[in-house]
């Protein structure tokens, strides 16, 4: 007989609708939540990094304070330049110029001869007034010797004259009993009137020559007036002669010579050319109004020229202008309207250099920094020097 056949029942499984494969998501590990301040773990150097920046803080605020209340001690400016004496050289007489002895750029000493005039004129004009002083002294002489005559003149009349007088008296008695003629009366009339006449102009004669004396007959020759006048003429002859050769007034360097040329005709005051001194130099600084607080003469100055990097001079305030620079431009600032910038201005200061000798030569011209010690430092702001005063109070 047939074993009978085991059958596993059928299951019926429901149809699913298919779902997309999704590939696996990887996440990125998260970060770790910062734990509270007090779990944070303590990093020396971290904590040395800030202890460093709070102590730094308050040094630096110290340090830029104390530089600001102790700073302003000196004054320094750029504004400044090197300054020589300089001259047109000339000569107070007229003249065509004959030499010049000196070439452009040339440094030349105190006396030394830089051009000439044609001397001949001025040794013409030297010569007249030597004739003219000569002239007067025989002149005075002559005065002087017609003075004496003139009073020999007078005392030789005045001698004849009882004479005359005493023969006229004579002959009028006996002309009035008609003893003597008319004409020897006429005669002796006309002697005595002879004789009081030459009294008369001899005295006029020796006052006129007393006169021109200048009324002192024992003045010497070389104090009478007309001899000095004469005497005068003749120094300025000299002058004249000697100013014909221009000489250098101060050690220097002539510039602009060839303006100059042999032929041309000079008048006075008209420059021949330009000396610049090498050695009166000084400094012409211009700083700022409001950094001449504590400024003023005999102070010390430290100077730097552009041209010599690294090279100090050191100078002393001579002077400072009483006032601005604009003051003495051609047309000031006029500021009284109301409509204007208020500008910060610029007081001229003169700084004499003390140590030239051994330092490099300085030029008219040279731009230069200056450093003004006042000796006095800024000090507190207005505002909180008066807070602390009324604190103190």
């Amino acid at each position: 007989m047939a074993e009978p056949t085991l059958q596993r029942p059928a299951v019926h499984a429901e149809a699913r609708p298919l779902e997309p494969l999704e590939k696996p998501q990887v996440s990125a590990p998260e970060a770790p939540a910062p734990d509270s301040p007090a779990q944070e773990p303590t990093d020396p150097a971290r904590r040395r990094r800030r202890i460093r920046l709070f102590l730094l803080a308050p040094i630096a605020v110290a340090v830029c304070a104390a530089w600001y209340v102790l700073g302003g001690q000196v004054v320094s400016t750029d504004n400044a330049y090197i300054q020589a004496e300089r001259v047109g050289v000339s000569t107070d007489v007229a003249g065509i110029v004959a030499a010049i002895e000196v070439h452009d750029n040339q440094a030349v000493s105190k006396g030394q001869v830089l051009f000439r005039l044609k001397p001949e004129p001025f040794e013409i004009a030297l010569a007249r007034a030597k004739a003219q002083l000569e002239s007067a002294r025989n002149q005075i002489l002559f005065l002087k010797a017609s003075y004496n005559q003139s009073l020999a003149e007078i005392a030789q009349a005045e001698a004849k004259l009882p004479y005359y007088q005493t023969n006229f008296q004579r002959l009028e008695k006996l002309i009035s009993v008609a003893a003597v003629s008319k004409t020897l009366y006429d005669d002796a009339h006309q002697g005595l009137d002879n004789t009081r006449q030459q009294v008369s102009i001899a005295k006029a004669q020796a006052a006129a020559s007393l006169a021109q004396l200048g009324g002192q007959l024992d003045r010497p020759i070389e104090q009478h007036p007309s001899y000095l006048q004469a005497q005068a003429a003749l120094k300025e002859a000299e002058r004249n002669l000697r100013n014909s050769v221009v000489t250098a007034p101060f050690d220097g360097i002539v510039t602009n010579v060839d303006s100059l040329q042999v032929g041309a005709y000079l008048q006075p005051p008209q420059p021949g050319f330009s000396l610049v001194s090498s050695e009166l130099l000084w400094v012409a600084a211009s700083p700022k109004e409001t950094e001449l607080t504590n400024a003023h003469v005999g102070q010390d100055v430290t100077i730097e020229v552009d041209t010599y990097p690294g090279v100090t001079w050191h100078g002393t305030v001579e002077s400072i202008s009483p006032a601005s620079s604009s003051s003495f431009s051609l047309l000031p600032a006029q500021n009284t309207t109301g409509n204007w910038v208020k500008v910060v201005q610029r007081i001229p200061v003169r700084i004499r250099i003390d140590d030239s000798a051994g330092k490099p030569a300085l030029r008219h011209g040279m731009s230069a920094v200056v450093e003004i010690d006042t000796g006095t430092a800024r000090g507190l702001p207005k505002p909180l020097a008066n807070l602390l005063a009324r604190h103190h109070e």
